[in-house]
C-alpha cells in the first residue's frame, strides 16, 4: 500500500464528493498515514433519497466530481471505492459455531473463516444481497469478549456477526453507473459504516455510541456498543427535508429555503432575532423572525429525526447502552438546533463529528460533509491491510468481508496470489 493512490466517491441526493488521498507509509514507524491530495464537491442529479433513479445523470455527477478531484491531485483514478447508502440498508445480528480443526485443538485464520462464513449463511429473498459480515465477538468454549481468537486453544469456536444487507438492484445501478464513469469499483461500503471509522474514537465505540449521519434524503445511523457495530440502518429523512420545510412555511423558492437554512446555520451571523433576507438575495420575503424559523419550522423536523433514531434504538433495546452519546456528522450536522433536537429526543450527549486521522488538504475536507468519503480511504486502507498480510490472505477481522459473498472474495484474493 506504500505511497499507493486511493480514491472514495459518495454519490450523495443533492451533493456528490470525492477524495484522492495517497497512502505514504512512515519509513521508522512503517504506519501508513492518509495525505488527502484532491477534494471535490459538485451538485449530484439522479439520485434520490440515496438511490440512483437516473443512470445517466448519475454518471454526469460522478464524472464531474472525479475528474475535479482528479484535477486537484494531479492523479487520474482507475479504482474507486464508494458508500451505499438508502432505506434499503437493513442489518441483522448472526451466530455461528464451528468445531475447532486444528492440531492441538490451536483456532487458526481457517477456524475464523469458517465460523464467520457459517454465520453469514443468512436466509435471504434473491433481490438482497449481503454487503458486509462484521465479526463482533469471539466465543471459545463458551468464554465470550474474545476479540481475536487465532492462536488461542479451544474446542468449539463461535462468533456473533453483524450482517448488513442491501437490495441488489441498488448495488447493481451503483456498480453500474461508477462503471459508465470510466472506473473500475473496488468495493462498495455502508455510509454509516465508512463515516463511524473517521469520526468515531475506539473509546466512544468500547464505551457505546450512536452515529447519526444526516444527508439531505436520508439520516444513516450505526450504533457500536462493546467496540462493535450492533445495529445499523437508514431513516428516509434528511436535510433536504428541512429545506422543504422552509420553503413550504415561507413561501418561498428551495433555492431561496436553502440560503436561508445556509444563513442561519452560520452561528457568526446571527445577531438579534428579525433577519434581513434581502441582504442574501432573496426578495420573495424580506424580514422574517429568527426565533419562529427556527422553533416553529426547522426543530419540528430535527427532533423527528431524532425521535426515529431513538425508536428504532428502542427497538434493538440499545437505547441505554450508549453512554457516550450521539456523534452528528454528514451534511446535515451544522443545520441549525440539531445538537439541541438531538440531546432533547434521545436524552443523551451530543457532539458534532469531524473527519479525523488524515493530512494534505485538510482545510478543505476536514468537514461533515467529507465524513463518508474519507471514512471510504480508512477503509480501503484497512482491508488492504487487513487481507494481504505478507503477502497471504487474512481475513479483515477488524472489519468485514467485503463485496459480494465470503467465498468469492476468497477465490479472488486466491487469484491475486497466483503466478
Amino acid at each position: 500500500m506504500k505511497n499507493k493512490i486511493i480514491t472514495g466517491i459518495e454519490l450523495g441526493s443533492s451533493k456528490a464528493s470525492a477524495i484522492v488521498a495517497q497512502i505514504v507509509e512512515d519509513e521508522t514507524t512503517f504506519e501508513q498515514k492518509i495525505n488527502v491530495i484532491g477534494v471535490s464537491l459538485v451538485e449530484s442529479r439522479g439520485v434520490k433519497k440515496g438511490q440512483i433513479v437516473n443512470i445517466e445523470e448519475a454518471v454526469e455527477s460522478a464524472v464531474t466530481a472525479l475528474e475535479a478531484a482528479e484535477r486537484m491531485a494531479g492523479h487520474d483514478t482507475d479504482f474507486v471505492y464508494a458508500s451505499l447508502g438508502g432505506a434499503h440498508i437493513h442489518s441483522q445480528n448472526s451466530h455461528g459455531v464451528v468445531a475447532v480443526s486444528g492440531t492441538n485443538n490451536e483456532i487458526t485464520s481457517a477456524d475464523v473463516e469458517r465460523v464467520i462464513e457459517a454465520a453469514s449463511a443468512i436466509s435471504l429473498p434473491a433481490s438482497r444481497e449481503v454487503v458486509h459480515v462484521l465479526p463482533r465477538e469471539f466465543i471459545v468454549d463458551g468464554e465470550a469478549g474474545v476479540k481475536d481468537p487465532v492462536g488461542m486453544s479451544g474446542v468449539r469456536l463461535e462468533v456473533e456477526t453483524h450482517v448488513v444487507t442491501a437490495s441488489s438492484a441498488a448495488t447493481k445501478n451503483l456498480s453500474k453507473a461508477l462503471t459508465e464513469s470510466g472506473v473500475r469499483l473496488n468495493d462498495m461500503v455502508f455510509s454509516g459504516i465508512a463515516s463511524s471509522l473517521s469520526v468515531l474514537t475506539e473509546t466512544e465505540k468500547e464505551l457505546g455510541c450512536v452515529l447519526v449521519d444526516i444527508g439531505a434524503g436520508t439520516t444513516s445511523v450505526a450504533c457500536f456498543v462493546d467496540g462493535a457495530l450492533a445495529y445499523s440502518g437508514v431513516i428516509p429523512v434528511g436535510a433536504k427535508n428541512v429545506t422543504n420545510d422552509i420553503a413550504i412555511g415561507l413561501r418561498v423558492s428551495l433555492d431561496s429555503a436553502e440560503k436561508i437554512k445556509m444563513y442561519l446555520s452560520d452561528s457568526k451571523k446571527n445577531t438579534g432575532d428579525e433577519m434581513d433576507l434581502a441582504s442574501i438575495g432573496i426578495s420573495e420575503v424580506t424580514k422574517v423572525s429568527r426565533k419562529t424559523l427556527v422553533e416553529g419550522i426547522i426543530r419540528p423536523r430535527l427532533n423527528e429525526i431524532f425521535t426515529m433514531v431513538r425508536l428504532e434504538l428502542e427497538k434493538e433495546k440499545l437505547i441505554n447502552r450508549i453512554p457516550s452519546g450521539a456523534i452528528i456528522t454528514g451534511g446535515g450536522a451544522y443545520t441549525v438546533g440539531a445538537v439541541d433536537s438531538g440531546k432533547r429526543m434521545l436524552a443523551i450527549p451530543v457532539r458534532i463529528g469531524l473527519p479525523r486521522g488524515v493530512s494534505g488538504l485538510i482545510d478543505d475536507c476536514i468537514d461533515p460533509k467529507f465524513s463518508t468519503c474519507i471514512g471510504l480511504i480508512k477503509y480501503a486502507v484497512s482491508s488492504d491491510h487487513d487481507q494481504k498480510d505478507e503477502g497471504g490472505f487474512k481475513l479483515p477481522l477488524k472489519l468485514n468481508l467485503p463485496g459480494k459473498g465470503f467465498l468469492n472474495k476468497i477465490i479472488e484474493s486466491v487469484k491475486d496470489l497466483l503466478p
